[in-house]
């Protein structure tokens, strides 16, 4: 985890509104998922990155965002956006890896200074 206020993090991650999720199988074991919401115009916010502990460092969680990428695309957008925690490096990495770059913190996360956004173009 990364920080203590998860009350602020989850009013913006109730799994009403968002509707377009990737789960990474192994067989018939969920190791893995994402998500993407839209966010305004041609964006969405990349959600819910999440591997399991024991899988992580094989390369799952970039098959699912490139999966999420290549969804919204194809829905015609043509940005993605995300927030992750100033602490969490292995995926401030990967998403870095990915082609994102560090952005000004946007929307809810304005002044958070545990956050770190991220863009791409997709």
């Amino acid at each position: 985890m990364d920080g203590d206020d998860h009350d602020f993090y989850a009013q913006y991650n109730k799994s009403d509104a968002i509707k377009n999720v990737v789960v990474f199988y192994e067989k018939n074991d969920p190791l893995g998922c994402g998500a993407f919401k839209f966010y305004e115009n041609k964006t969405v916010e990349i959600k819910r990155m999440y591997v399991l502990p024991e899988q992580r460092g094989k390369g799952i969680a970039h098959q699912i965002l490139n999966e999420l990428e290549k969804w919204a695309k194809e829905l015609d957008y043509n940005n993605c956006i995300l927030e992750t925690g100033i602490k969490q490096v292995e995926a401030i990495g990967l998403y870095q890896k990915a082609g994102y770059t560090i952005i000004s913190n946007y929307g809810q996360y304005q002044g958070v200074e545990n956050s770190i956004c991220m863009q791409k173009s997709i």
